[in-house]
């Protein structure tokens, strides 16, 4: 469990299922580090094997959010399972996935062993940011399964990597840029394999606190059969504004004449169409995204798509930088569009990218 499990930014919480009999699930919410793991082994010792993992974690976690520490301090905690189960804690064979989470304003550090998950809403659009470590995973990454028929597969449980059993094990480490009022999502496969990817969109993004949207999650996979442990954990990432409403009030003049009326109805459509549409050019103006096209990163200031039929982007940069030789998951999150709040955010974003590939200092974007 955790020292404490929620407040106005961040929920969690752990149910047993409708099925098992005990829960292997452990998470941590200890702000700016979350985490969940599912026990592996039964019969107590993934109970054991996960709560190992979580205090190992909570213990050798960095304090700032640097996803090559936050690795080592999985690690750590591999080296700790490993040794519950040889001095007779646990037993042998235990394991437990481990999904991990630091969160710095609206940087996020994540480091990942299993197949429990990571997902980000990001400007009300659900990206996974962790690959499974799973037998079934690799069928869909090879193209011999389609995600659908993955959550019925006899082998959906087995997974290829996990703490406890190999001490040389590899965590898959990565760091991400995402915006105020983004929702990270934490959550063992007792929700992702009963609940699928709409409906968790759908509930991160309705729901208005993080404790309602776990709550909602938890009743989604119970209502599904609950088949496995269910742990979710929700963080609002920085503090989203709330914008200001506009009533607007129509006043009908007694015997008024109606054409007039008509005139004065069809003049106040248009007043109102061209203000959302000079409101929403503003806004756009003061946003801006990078994405990949034709293999290139390119910087847009605007928004994506459009509004009442005008396109609300417009290109400001071809980059020279391609998408290809950033890792996976940034690359995936550039095939969608990453926003951030106008250019000067774009263009540094941008000279850090640069520098991940080439090992060098992020330098200062030109103005």
């Amino acid at each position: 469990m955790s020292p404490g499990r929620r407040n106005d930014s961040f929920a969690g919480d752990s149910h047993v299922g409708l099925v098992r009999s005990g829960n292997e699930d452990a998470f941590l919410v200890a702000p700016p580090l979350f985490a969940v793991a599912d026990g592996l082994g039964g019969h107590h010792a993934g109970e054991v094997a996960s709560s190992t993992a979580i205090d190992t974690l909570l213990e050798a976690a960095p304090r700032a959010a640097d996803a090559k520490s936050l690795g080592r301090a999985v690690r750590r905690a591999n080296t700790a399972v490993i040794q519950a189960a040889e001095s007779g804690l646990g037993r042998s064979g235990m394991g437990t996935t481990l999904t991990a989470a630091m969160v710095d304003g609206t940087r996020i550090a994540v480091a990942h062993v299993g197949d429990s998950r990571a997902y980000l809403l990001h400007f009300g659009e659900l990206q996974q940011l962790t690959q499974d470590h799973s037998m079934v995973a690799d069928l869909v990454r090879q193209g011999q399964l389609t995600a659908e028929e993955s959550r019925h597969h006899p082998n959906r449980s087995v997974i290829t990597r996990a703490l406890g059993s190999d001490p040389n094990m590899l965590v898959d480490t990565f760091e991400i840029e995402a915006a105020d009022g983004d929702r990270l999502l934490l959550a063992t496969d007792g929700l992702t394999s009963m609940v699928d990817d709409d409906r968790i969109e759908q509930a991160l993004g309705s729901e208005p606190t993080p404790q309602a949207a776990v709550d909602a999650l938890v009743d989604s996979a119970l209502t599904a059969g609950g088949h496995d442990n269910i742990t979710v954990v929700v963080v609002d990432i920085g503090k989203a504004s709330a914008g200001n409403g506009q009533r607007i009030a129509a006043v009908k003049q007694p015997g008024a004449n109606r054409s007039a009326l008509w005139l004065l109805w069809v003049l106040a459509a248009i007043a109102i169409v061209a203000g959302a549409v000079w409101s929403a050019n503003s806004y756009a103006r003061t946003q801006a995204y990078l994405i990949s096209e034709n293999g290139m990163v390119m910087i847009y200031e605007g928004v994506p798509g459009d509004f009442a039929g005008i396109s609300m982007s417009w290109l400001s940069e071809e980059t020279t930088l391609s998408a290809s030789s950033l890792d996976v998951v940034t690359a995936n999150r550039l095939a969608a569009g990453i926003r951030v709040d106008g250019l000067e955010q774009a263009h540094a974003l941008l000279e850090e990218y640069r520098a991940r590939t080439t090992g060098e200092p992020p330098s200062a974007p030109a103005p």
